[in-house]
């Protein structure tokens, strides 16, 4: 019987395979319930007492021996599978080293000024990109013979002359004293269009915001008094001044500078030695265009201011060049993380 076991525990040894139906094929014949060491442990009561501990030993190394192969054999195939599908995962390396996003300056700038003035009672409103002649021009006493439209080159859609893509967000203004009755204190925030692609700070569009405020007995000592709340505000300076100016839609008109100063090199190129900065244009509301909307200007008045987006951000930021917030240049934009 030792001679048996011998010849199996070689048979065992010899055994390779990288199949795992071969090896499991080979631990049912050897160690399943009906497998070779089974029949050997059923003979065991028939081999003499003399024997039985060499016989018993000789069991046992089979069996461990069968055991050890299997296990060596199982292994070694699930390394292979493992080698020929690719490299594993290592669950314990870094994550991917995602950036964060920031938000663009027009956005930062156009969010700081929104809630300065919803700080002092503002609300938002917003229209359409794509105008009518009446909101744009007409509403605003700017009739088709008004020599001020000369003052924008408009992009009209060219199968309607009608309609056209808007040159200010004072469009919104209208429709939004169309719709709702005095009091009124609104912005409106938004992109507007015109062929002014002529210089480094000029662009065929660009964001405004605009503010209105309609009630009784409104003042241009009002309107000063709030453009000096949102220059503190926002640039932390307070010294401004209004020259007159004119718009169609104002009377009287007035440009709005505010006093950077000139303790840097800087200021004096941005501000060409003067330390003044021209920001928004403003004035009392035009009766006639209050008529155009429905208010009665015999009992209502009010002002309305207006300032580009794009250059309030280049003065915040010492932005060169306006192109530089519409070229979505990485390394650009990189800078103005964490910036809320």
């Amino acid at each position: 019987m030792i001679a048996q076991i011998e010849e199996l525990l070689k048979q065992v040894e010899a055994f390779q395979s990288n199949d795992p139906k071969e090896i499991e094929a080979f631990r049912i014949e050897y160690l399943g319930k009906k497998g070779k060491l089974n029949d050997l442990f059923a003979s065991f009561k028939n081999v003499e007492a003399s024997e039985r501990k060499s016989v018993g030993q000789a069991i046992n190394r089979l069996k461990q021996a069968a055991t050890e192969k299997v296990e060596q054999l199982k292994q070694e195939s699930a390394a292979t599978k493992a080698s020929s599908a690719g490299p594993t995962l290592d669950l314990s390396r870094p994550g991917f080293p995602y950036e964060l996003g920031s938000r663009h300056p027009i956005s930062i700038v156009r969010n700081k000024i929104i809630d300065i003035f919803s700080s002092i009672g503002f609300g938002v409103s917003e229209g359409p990109e794509i105008e009518d002649d009446w909101h744009n021009f007409t509403a605003l006493n700017l009739p088709d013979y008004h020599p001020a439209r000369d003052m924008q080159d408009t992009f009209f859609i060219q199968t309607n002359p009608d309609i056209l893509l808007r040159t200010h967000t004072s469009s919104v203004q209208v429709r939004h004293m169309e719709e709702h009755q005095p009091p009124i204190r609104t912005i409106s925030p938004g992109r507007v269009y015109r062929n002014e692609d002529i210089s480094a700070r000029s662009h065929c569009f660009f964001h405004q915001i605009e503010g209105l405020y309609i009630d009784k007995d409104v003042s241009f000592a009002d309107l000063k008094q709030t453009l000096q709340y949102f220059t503190t505000k926002l640039f932390g300076k307070s010294k401004i001044r209004l020259r007159p100016s004119y718009f169609p839609f104002t009377e009287p008109s007035a440009e709005v500078d505010v006093y950077w100063g000139l303790e840097t090199e800087t200021d004096y190129r941005m501000t060409k030695g003067t330390g003044w900065l021209e920001i928004m244009g403003c004035g009392m509301v035009d009766p006639n265009v209050l008529r155009n909307c429905g208010i009665d200007p015999e009992v209502y008045s009010g002002y309305a201011f207006g300032m580009g987006i794009d250059r309030i951000a280049l003065l915040l930021y010492q932005i060169p060049d306006i192109r530089m917030l519409s070229e979505n240049d990485m390394r650009f934009l990189e800078q103005f993380k964490g910036v809320v």
